[in-house]
């Protein structure tokens, strides 16, 4: 992974508080050119630094009222890999870890209502070849959501 310097996580902290903030107002908060901040960010893109950007869409406004994750236990850990090639074809399933402790994995997925949860569960992910057995736990609410914070040292000079 490249090397990233104080302007670069200056410039990170700034569009994770907001991605749709123009280059220009990035470069005066900065003190530098839009065109340096413009070259800036396409490294930290090329540098695979910043990831994705995009907006967050609401899930309960498209009718998804139920945010759930699933501990699956696989007969074996190597399976992860097929298991997950089926898991992206279950839509309502929107991440994916391949985790250490209880369970192999752990998933999480939105579903319309607790009959369409019950039919993810004993229709689509039970079924997955390599599954045998599954935990569920419901979000009853969303109390923190952020990116990792990003620190930089003031005294550094640029």
């Amino acid at each position: 992974m490249e090397k990233i310097d104080n302007l670069d996580k200056r410039i990170l902290n700034i569009l994770s508080q907001n991605a749709r903030i123009p280059f220009k107002d990035v470069a005066a908060e900065c003190g530098v050119s839009r065109a340096a901040i413009h070259q800036r960010v396409q490294r930290l893109i090329e540098g695979d630094i910043i990831t994705g950007s995009g907006f967050d869409v609401n899930p309960k406004s498209l009718g998804y009222s139920t945010c759930t994750y699933v501990g699956l236990t696989l007969e074996r850990g190597s399976m992860y890999k097929e298991v997950v090639k089926r898991l992206l074809h279950i839509p309502e399933v929107v991440e994916c870890h391949f985790t250490t402790g209880p369970y192999t994995m752990l998933i999480k997925l939105f579903a319309r209502d607790n009959e369409q949860l019950m039919n993810l569960l004993n229709g689509q992910l039970q079924e997955i070849p390599g599954v045998v057995a599954t935990e569920t736990l419901i979000s009853l609410e969303q109390s923190i959501k952020r990116e990792i914070p990003i620190h930089f040292d003031i005294t550094d000079s640029e």
